[in-house]
């Protein structure tokens, strides 16, 4: 099993930016992939970044150009850098591994006021 922690959150006015830290409690190179996703009030909670073990990544397109989503393997840490934010961006982020199944952390709110 894997646990996953978030921190970052917090409230910015729109054009601002914010970073997420996830840290995992191991070793991120032995993860298939791990993800931010998001879940905004009366939405369905939806994929905004993954990174997988490889390195590779993928993007919503709501987010592409000003979300970037990294890692640093010696802190067992993924990373959601996002600049440009939009009051739609407003919403619980969450962190997931990818072992097995998804293994969720408790989310970190992210509020982007106008």
């Amino acid at each position: 099993q894997v646990q996953v922690v978030e921190s970052g959150g917090g409230l910015v006015q729109a054009g601002g930016s914010l970073r997420l830290s996830c840290v995992a409690s191991r070793s991120i190179l032995s993860i298939n992939a791990m993800g931010w996703y998001r879940q905004a009030p009366g939405k369905q909670r939806e994929l905004v970044a993954r990174i997988t073990s490889g390195g590779s990544t993928n993007y919503a397109d709501s987010v592409k150009g000003r979300f970037t989503v990294s890692r640093d393997n010696a802190k067992n840490t993924i990373y959601l850098q996002m600049i440009s934010l939009k009051p739609e961006d407003t919403a619980v982020y969450f962190c997931a591994a990818d072992y097995g199944l998804l293994w969720w952390g408790q989310g970190t709110q992210v509020t982007v006021s106008s």
